[in-house]
């Protein structure tokens, strides 16, 4: 069984309950999947770009991401309607457990200049997304071998009715959330 759904189930679920006063135990907030997606853009011109995309995506989550065409035409960025522009990966149960424990233990510590993720990006509904400028921070990637930066959007979909019940959970989980800086009067 996967470390944080150990942790989960041990010590998470009871300071929920006691902080948000849960009467039962499937109404405490949990983790329903994360999403894990990359926009290649540079694939409209050389499709050598989305398969490279492609083996890293699967590399850092363990499954075989989708291809994800565009629905407009922007003739600005040079896409049509129906090319393949982005990737895109929905990580569910066990392997989202392992896939959100190296990402809060390995990948995030690696990040240059980190100073927390921001707690203003919650949608209102209790999830969460985030982003990261390179997947050289995972790993599984050997920068030697990189032949492009390709940046990457998570979200974590929470069953929490809140944005204070997702914080609260995330930061349990270990989640690095900068603290907001109170305004000056």
């Amino acid at each position: 069984m996967a470390r944080l759904r150990d942790l989960y189930k041990s010590k998470i679920v009871p300071e929920l309950t006691g902080r948000f006063g849960y009467k039962n135990p499937m109404a405490v907030p949990r983790m329903a999947k994360i999403i894990v997606s990359m926009g290649v853009g540079r694939a409209a011109q050389d499709k050598k770009f989305l398969e490279l995309a492609k083996k890293d995506l699967m590399m850092i989550t363990g499954q075989m991401p989708i291809v994800c065409k565009a629905k407009k035409s922007v003739s600005n960025f040079k896409v049509r309607e129906g090319m393949e522009t982005a990737l895109k990966v929905t990580v569910r149960r066990e392997r989202m457990y392992e896939f959100m424990d190296r990402l809060i233990s390995l990948a995030i510590p690696r990040v240059r200049d980190f100073r927390g993720l921001s707690p203003g990006s919650f949608d209102g509904r209790g999830n969460y997304s985030m982003g990261l400028a390179e997947q050289t921070v995972f790993p599984e990637i050997n920068p030697a071998k990189l032949e492009f930066q390709q940046g990457m959007n998570i979200t974590f979909v929470t069953t929490a009715n809140t944005n204070e019940e997702a914080k609260e959970m995330l930061s349990l989980f270990g989640m690095p959330f900068r603290e907001l800086a109170v305004a000056k009067q």
